[in-house]
């Protein structure tokens, strides 16, 4: 990255842009709603089971404007879903004055574990065990997102729920590669423990991206 663009991004005027595009919300409380995906790299949690593993290196992906990125989403929805990566990595002021500025809905699927900036519409906060989120982003979570890979991750759902105000809204989630086995253990949680919702990737089902 040149040094232009590197002082672009550290002032959140340009992101290091993975992809964009619009579909339909695969996953949680939106699940089934048209919005268009904002995907920023970099990403430092190191999940073993990410799926966007390409995302990790933000020097992969262009550092584009933000002028640009807004004017790729305007004519496609009224929502916008900004993920990554972590997005935090990166201020995100710039962007949502941006889209708000032209009616947009502006929300953000993050890990927690950076500072909180921009202005969202619906925070959905999926903590990672090796990098657990700030304070700030449990106060913030409009919905807990929690994957689910082994059978310990119900204790740290439960531990994670604990954090987070009685308005969020709370889905387990399989892991993509364990979910016939976990499935059913997810199921017996959720009868047991009726506050959590199943969440499932439905776009994976769908064929979608």
């Amino acid at each position: 990255m040149n040094k232009p663009s590197a002082t672009a991004v550290q002032q959140g005027m340009a992101l290091p842009l993975m992809e964009a595009f619009y579909t339909l919300q695969g996953e949680g409380y939106h699940k089934g709603t048209a919005a268009f995906f904002i995907r920023i790299g970099g990403c430092d949690v190191g999940c073993h089971w990410c799926d966007v593993k390409e995302s990790w290196d933000a020097e992969k992906h262009p550092a584009t404007s933000v002028a640009e990125i807004v004017a790729a989403a305007r004519p496609y929805s009224k929502t916008v879903v900004v993920t990554g990566g972590e997005p935090l990595m990166w201020p995100m002021q710039p962007l949502t004055d941006e889209l708000k500025a032209l009616g947009i809905q502006t929300h953000i699927e993050t890990s927690g574990a950076y500072p909180l900036t921009g202005q969202w519409d619906w925070f959905c906060l999926s903590p990672k065990k090796n990098k657990l989120p700030l304070a700030a982003a449990y106060a913030a979570a409009d919905e807990l997102k929690i994957i689910v890979y082994n059978k310990s991750d119900f204790d740290f759902a439960e531990q994670q729920a604990s954090l987070v105000g009685p308005q969020c809204h709370l889905f387990l989630q399989p892991e993509w590669s364990v979910r016939e086995k976990m499935m059913p253990l997810m199921v017996d949680f959720a009868l047991d423990n009726p506050k959590w919702k199943v969440s499932l990737q439905t776009h994976k089902y769908l064929n979608i991206p």
